[in-house]
């Protein structure tokens, strides 16, 4: 006997739609509702980019203002207002824009790069956020990131042609921040959709070396940045004296690392232009390369103590160098795998772009990372673009050239028939041409009538 308890009600339905409970009682608004819900697109983007802009801002300002806290009860001090230490945390933000700041009457240019990433990255983490991914979205929020650009440095007290750089430098940087974090957005389309309209125009022999061209200088960037690490390993004593030779507070000592840190990236740079080997400069006269290092005296300056000494020069650091050929050779192997030619001369398009473009990249970071520190001879810091550019240019070209000439197919097809042609003088085919000059497209439907004509 069962003992299951008689089924009571009807039978479920199934595969209908849940009946709507109607109620009087009032729909609860969600607890997260925000008040520019349902807004145009392009309000969402004027928030990131303040948002990114004043992350980036404070992050300099704010140990400003511990640093005037600190110090405040100096009577050396006593004229400072805390307005003035915010004013030196705006100018170093600035100055990561590309607009050069005033210390004592001294002009500083050299861009610290670190400042440059921290804004960047605030833009992209803002965007990618809470952005939404839309043109007006974009365009909304680089005004707006100029806008407040342009507001920190009349606060600053900076005028005339210095506001064309604050415009360019805050416009380059939220376009690329707030852009990236916006093609990362769910509901934003690939990045290979929104330039599909650029580089679809562009040959793709082109577009293959001109990636081979960027990925090279990543692995250089890479290798430049493990060089940069030792050389600061190996300094590291002479950066401890010079450090306690300043006898910096703690909050003193804070500062200075904070803005040591900026200068990181920079750095970074500087030993991309030694592997490349022209090498670069601290100081008019001076010379750190591969070859030699000639130095000149440097102001009291932590991070400079990891520069090389003499003894790291010379020897067999002279064929540093050859690591950008190895490089070459790493990506003409890229080159090779992704290049599908269809003409001897695909390869050639391929390694002129690839190495186009190693060049103007390199160009690019060499001329971000240079600039002024200080009157006199340190008015000239870090590399000579247009030296280093040629050196990386030329080396990745002799690198890929040695690995993908002779291993692209058509290359070795219009060698071997140049050969024949050379060989067998005048031998001609049925049709009357010259087996040199028979296309491979030609050979193909060539081989595919064949097996049609004996059938």
């Amino acid at each position: 006997m069962s003992t299951t308890p008689p089924r009571t009600g009807g039978t479920p339905a199934v595969g209908q739609a849940a009946r709507r409970v109607l109620s009087d009682e009032p729909r609860r608004a969600p607890f997260f509702a925000s008040a520019i819900d349902g807004a145009p697109r392009w309000v969402a983007g004027v928030l990131c980019a303040l948002q990114g802009a004043l992350l980036s801002l404070l992050v300099l300002v704010v140990p400003a203002l511990v640093a005037y806290v600190a110090t405040s009860a100096d009577p050396s001090n006593e004229g400072v207002g805390w307005l003035r230490s915010v004013g030196v945390g705006a100018s170093l933000w600035l100055l990561g824009h590309g607009v050069p700041m005033s210390v004592g009457g001294v002009s500083v240019s050299l861009v610290p790069l670190g400042v440059t990433a921290l804004a960047v990255f605030s833009c992209y983490a803002s965007a990618r956020r809470s952005g939404v991914a839309s043109g007006s979205g974009l365009g909304a929020g680089v005004a707006a990131y100029v806008l407040v650009a342009v507001l920190v440095a009349l606060g600053v007290g900076v005028g005339g042609g210095a506001l064309a750089l604050v415009v360019l430098g805050s416009a380059a940087v939220a376009t690329t921040g707030l852009g990236s974090g916006l093609l990362a957005r769910p509901e934003a389309p690939a990045w290979r959709e929104v330039s599909r309209p650029v580089w679809s125009r562009v040959p793709a022999p082109a577009r293959v070396g001109a990636a081979a061209g960027a990925l090279a200088v990543a692995v250089l960037v890479l290798l430049a940045a493990v060089l940069a690490s030792v050389w600061v390993l190996a300094g590291r004593a002479t950066v401890t004296d010079l450090v306690r030779a300043l006898n910096l507070d703690v909050i003193g000592g804070s500062v200075l690392a904070v803005t040591e840190l900026t200068y990181v990236p920079n750095l970074v740079v500087w030993a991309f232009c030694w592997i490349a080997g022209p090498g670069f400069a601290v100081g008019d006269g001076s010379r750190f390369a591969p070859a030699e290092v000639v130095a000149v005296p440097l102001p009291t300056v932590p991070v400079l103590g990891s520069l090389p000494t003499p003894d790291a020069a010379g020897g067999a650091m002279t064929y540093v160098p050859v690591l950008v050929v190895l490089v070459g050779a790493l990506v003409g192997w890229s080159v090779h795998r992704r290049l599908h030619a269809t003409r001897a001369r695909d390869v050639l398009v391929a390694l002129g772009a690839l190495a186009v473009t190693a060049g103007a990249v390199s160009a690019l970071l060499v001329r971000l990372a240079a600039g002024a520190i200080g009157p006199g001879s340190m008015a000239v810091v870090g590399g000579t673009p247009w030296v280093v550019a040629a050196a990386v240019a030329g080396g990745v070209l002799l690198g890929a050239s040695l690995l993908a000439v002779p291993a692209d197919p058509m290359v070795r097809s219009f060698a071997s028939r140049r050969r024949a042609s050379r060989t067998v003088p005048g031998a001609a085919t049925a049709g009357g041409s010259s087996a040199a000059e028979r296309t491979p497209a030609a050979e193909g439907s060539a081989a595919a009538e064949g097996p049609a004509a004996r059938a």
